[in-house]
């Protein structure tokens, strides 16, 4: 069934999507195990709580958010994985939950921490069961993969039994199978979650270059910070099953309310509630320390540490985007508007 939508360019919608989950509660020990047997109490969780948003043809957008907060269970819904509770998604046009033929071969779903390849066979066969299952004819079969070949350098390990694969190894194939039958739009769960730096940086060009091959919607999540400012300038921030935050990345980092560091090393030490004065203190190791100060404030708090501390040098930086995304989840997704620059009251 076709969804309608307002705007043909869109390829990802969700419209209050929300997911409830019944969860059987029990007391501990003999009793209450037999307690739970002969009534079990219940209890509802929403999962997702009325989330929406709407992706572009051949966007890549981030997908953030702490553990728990329904990223993967909304990927899951957006999958077909998953029938919504209420509200509604379209992908490609197509009602995802209905699974139909021409929905399956237009998107795809890795999740970094489950696999899909057939444990004791060699990959290349997990990939020629795809090649049936999708319909791919032995020439674009053979094409795609000269092509992945090319940027992931499958060469030497698609006969190896899967078991003995290294799990960089494992990953890369793993979505050479996901990606064989070239689908429009790719929901990425944690795709580099374990691998060392330089396999994450291999993951990143293939997901890179495989967008600007073929025009494909990238929906991504991931605790690597590093892959999200890497491949995505749009991100998209849920916490608590709802929606927090939906913008651009840089947003975060230089509108209204976003926040600098300023670097302190000290010529003697200070206590956590002098140099508190000027900022928040981030951290406090010997003569080094760093504060978070409103980016409308960085002169007047530069100057007031020179001022009235013993700075032997001080250097303003932006923060780290962990560091602004966390802050983020600690503000319940508000962004604080600029303000005037408040006097800063010193400790004796």
């Amino acid at each position: 069934m076709t969804v309608p939508t307002s705007d043909p360019n869109v390829t990802v919608r969700a419209d209050q999507l929300r997911k409830l989950y019944n969860v059987t509660e029990k007391d501990p020990g003999f009793l209450g195990s037999l307690r739970a047997f002969v009534r079990p109490r219940t209890r509802t969780v929403e999962a997702v709580k009325g989330v929406s948003f709407a992706l572009s043809g051949g966007e890549m957008v981030g997908f953030l958010g702490p553990n728990g907060a329904g990223k993967t269970t909304t990927l899951k819904m957006l999958a077909g994985l998953l029938h919504p509770s209420s509200g509604a998604a379209s992908v490609q046009g197509l009602r995802p939950h209905k699974r139909e033929t021409a929905f399956l071969k237009q998107i795809t779903l890795v999740m970094g921490q489950k696999q899909q390849l057939i444990w004791d066979l060699p990959a290349q066969d997990s990939f020629l069961v795809n090649q049936a299952i999708y319909e791919i004819s032995d020439a674009d079969y053979r094409a795609t993969m000269r092509e992945f070949d090319e940027v992931l350098d499958l060469s030497g390990i698609l006969s190896k039994q899967v078991r003995k694969l290294s799990l960089g190894e494992r990953m890369k194939c793993e979505l050479a199978a996901a990606l064989l039958h070239r689908p429009k739009v790719l929901f990425l769960d944690e795709p580099t979650i374990g691998l060392d730096v330089n396999m994450q940086e291999r993951i990143r060009e293939f997901v890179r270059e495989y967008n600007a091959r073929f025009g494909a919607t990238v929906m991504l999540t991931s605790h690597y910070m590093a892959d999200v400012t890497a491949l995505c300038k749009r991100i998209l921030v849920i916490d608590g099953g709802e929606l927090v935050f939906d913008g651009d990345l840089s947003a975060l980092t230089s509108g209204p309310g976003a926040r600098k560091t300023v670097k302190l090393q000290l010529a003697r030490p200070e206590t956590a509630a002098r140099l508190s004065a000027f900022g928040e203190l981030v951290r406090l190791d010997g003569l080094d320390a760093e504060l978070a100060v409103p980016r409308s404030e960085v002169s007047a708090r530069a100057a007031a540490l020179l001022t009235h501390l013993d700075v032997a040098d001080l250097t303003v930086v932006d923060p780290p985007i962990e560091q602004v995304i966390g802050q983020l989840f600690r503000s319940g997704g508000k962004v604080s508007p600029d303000r005037p620059a408040e006097p800063v009251e010193v400790p004796a």
